[in-house]
């Protein structure tokens, strides 16, 4: 089992765009075969503002990337991204692909 991890760097101040997007692309992950172990928002209480993460499971490197050439053509995956970037709310987006220990 892979996981991908994305990690966004955003405006704090467009928390509600970045949580709009994850509600938005989830069906689409899950269509294009990944399966989303959670999306994580920050928090007032402790560590940066401005950071979110989600983790998405793979059974191998090949169902990733199956996955991510599914994602590319997905029109509503399209739709989300550009509605991301237009609200101004991701900085910067940083993928790695992780395992469990």
């Amino acid at each position: 089992m892979l996981t991908l991890c994305v990690r966004y760097t955003f405006n704090p101040e467009k928390i509600a765009d970045i949580r709009a997007y994850f509600e938005a692309e989830q069906p689409v992950i899950a269509r294009s075969g990944g399966k989303t172990v959670g999306c994580f928002a920050p928090t007032d209480f402790a560590g940066p503002t401005n950071q979110a993460m989600w983790l998405i499971d793979f059974e191998s490197l090949t169902a990733y990337e199956h996955y991510r050439s599914v994602l590319a053509a997905d029109p509503e995956h399209m739709t989300n991204v550009k509605r991301l970037m237009a609200s101004a709310a991701a900085v910067s987006m940083d993928r790695s692909i992780i395992e469990r220990a």
